[in-house]
């Protein structure tokens, strides 16, 4: 506690406090224009933190990636257009609640969640850095893997009003996680030749093309229904549009609770990274409301819940990286190079050989959240105008940025093929009522799932018996059995339900 308070004093000066409110508004910006994303960011941005202070320049640095969090949200809310994968679930009841005319009151909950759960994984972050990252180290392959088949069981039926059709679209996410060279015999699979897909199906395209261009593609052919509800979106009907009230506090306070907990668990554990922690935490939203058919259809306990945990994994994922020299996510990876490059090596060592610029490490942190705050009231004001153009002119300018954000992470014309082929899979998802969600999260968790399979199958010598030294891949193992039971009744009590209501 000496050091941080010294690194209060040593960063509240102009300089320090001028980088970081570089980074964060750099990183909003960035986080607001689909397809960029703060890995990209904070990658081209390391070589301008050459001739700065170690403490500012890796201040700004971790700006760029909060600001980016709390940004990509924006264009999900506005446009349906999440600025990252982890921002999607945001997208599910942002949306809606900006075409009901409550853009301003999705956008607003949105920051104050990302601002909350960001502080509150920079406060575990600051407290428990060792002993939870030593925890962490329990979590081998054989664990690792139970807790990605149960969140993709959890999420896949959660989603829609089929657990079938969710499970469906979870299964084909992972198969099309499967494409590209096979870790272990180096065989190509579903390449067809294409060299382009010999290092996988990228993220970002394919999530653009689902999310945005399908969309777009949907709100191209329903423009004259959009533009009889454009005078309702722009300002809503009363001043309870444009705020979040108490009564919606409330509701959405115990969300943000359980989404900032369950981003930073996600965050501690090295690989799984902020779309899982968005992912699992609107689904844990959604499988706690007294209303989860609502969900989907303009909730801003769903904004909460998503934006929570997307911005409580970047703080948490530094906890293995500081305490371990161990990076929990791209992010961490990425700052590896910047922390060395300024004389600072992650890793236990860290602590004793140079304690103070820790300390001035974690008060920059915590200043960059309120930062972010700021940053994020004067930027809705400035991006929310997009809701006053109206959608024959949105709808283009997205799709160029769409081809834009998928051509910059490969810096190749397939990303926008396989852009273009994903936004006609979205589409069809879209009209036979599968959750698209569901299948990005398959995706997403894949490849650690192919991969922790395999290795687990090694440790266990390929005998279920060996999973009794296992206790923790026990207990998810049951969860997951018990998740698939209770959904399957609830869902088989709504659909009884239904039919006496009709009859």
């Amino acid at each position: 506690m000496d050091y941080l308070v010294a690194g209060f004093g040593n960063i509240l000066n102009f300089h320090t406090l001028l980088w970081i409110v570089i980074g964060v508004t750099l990183g909003y910006v960035v986080g607001a224009m689909p397809g960029l994303g703060k890995g990209t960011a904070v990658a081209v941005s390391i070589p301008l933190t050459f001739y700065l202070e170690p403490v500012s320049a890796i201040a700004m640095l971790i700006g760029i990636a909060k600001g980016s969090g709390a940004g990509s949200a924006v264009s999900a809310i506005l446009i349906n257009t999440p600025g990252e994968p982890s921002s999607a679930p945001t997208a599910q009841d942002g949306y809606p609640l900006a075409r009901q005319g409550k853009a301003q009151k999705a956008l607003k909950m949105g920051l104050y969640a990302s601002v909350i759960g960001d502080f509150v994984s920079t406060l575990i972050l600051i407290g428990l850095a060792a002993p939870l990252a030593s925890y962490a180290l329990l979590i081998g392959p054989v664990e690792l893997c139970a807790i990605l088949l149960f969140s993709l069981t959890f999420i896949g039926g959660l989603s829609g009003n089929s657990m079938i059709k969710g499970m469906v679209a979870g299964a084909f996410g992972v198969f099309f996680a499967t494409v590209g060279i096979e870790a272990e015999t180096f065989v190509p699979r579903f390449t067809f030749g294409l060299l382009e897909l010999d290092e996988g199906i990228s993220l970002v395209p394919m999530a653009i093309g689902m999310l945005a261009v399908a969309e777009m593609v949907n709100q191209a052919g329903n423009l004259a229904h959009l533009d009889s509800q454009a005078a309702v979106m722009l300002n809503g009907t009363t001043a309870d549009d444009r705020r979040v009230t108490g009564a919606e506090w409330r509701r959405c306070l115990p969300v943000i609770a359980q989404g900032s907990l369950i981003g930073s668990i996600v965050g501690i554990l090295p690989g799984l990274g902020a779309s899982v922690g968005s992912f699992l935490s609107y689904g844990a939203a959604v499988r706690t409301s007294k209303t989860p058919k609502l969900f989907g259809t303009g909730m801003i306990e769903g904004v909460a819940a998503a934006e929570s945990a997307d911005n409580a994994v970047v703080p948490a994922s530094l906890i293995p990286l500081f305490a371990l020299g161990i990076p929990g996510s791209v992010i961490a990876a990425i700052l590896i190079s910047a922390l060395i490059m300024h004389g600072l090596t992650p890793g236990p060592l860290m602590f004793k050989q140079q304690p103070q610029m820790v300390g001035d490490l974690y008060a920059a942190l915590l200043c960059a959240s309120l930062v972010m705050l700021v940053v994020g009231t004067l930027g809705q004001r400035i991006f929310a105008k997009v809701i006053y153009l109206p959608n024959r002119l949105i709808i283009p300018v997205v799709l160029f940025l769409c081809c834009l954000g998928a051509y910059m992470e490969t810096s190749s014309v397939f990303s926008i093929y396989v852009m273009l082929f994903f936004a006609a899979v979205g589409y069809l998802m879209r009209k036979l009522d599968y959750s698209f969600i569901t299948f990005l999260i398959g995706f997403v968790i894949g490849p650690k799932l192919e991969l922790t399979f395999r290795q687990s199958i090694q440790i266990l010598d390929a005998k279920v018996s060996n999973l009794g030294h296992h206790p923790i891949s026990i207990v998810f193992i049951l969860l997951t059995g018990i998740t698939v039971v209770l959904i399957a009744r609830s869902h088989r009590a709504s659909r009884l339900l239904e039919a006496s209501e009709t009859n």
